[in-house]
């Protein structure tokens, strides 16, 4: 069963005040089978968007949920 996840990629920040934040970078809804390609879907996703060749040169981290669940 294929399900929509929805992968969200963050930058730490230090505020004025001296605070970390979690900043979204990127966001992006990918159809797939499991947490682990619909992760690896969007990270290609993301450093083809950004331009670069590692995702951990703009984001922390990342998050994936899922969002629906579709029939095969």
């Amino acid at each position: 069963m294929l399900r929509e996840y929805l992968v969200t990629f963050h930058k730490l920040v230090s505020d004025d005040t001296g605070h970390d934040r979690r900043v979204v970078q990127q966001q992006a809804v990918v159809t797939a089978p499991c947490p682990v390609s619909a992760l690896a879907m969007a990270k290609t996703l993301f450093c083809e968007t950004a331009g670069v060749v590692d995702w951990r040169l703009r984001a922390d981290g990342c998050e994936v949920t899922v969002v629906t669940e579709r029939a095969a």
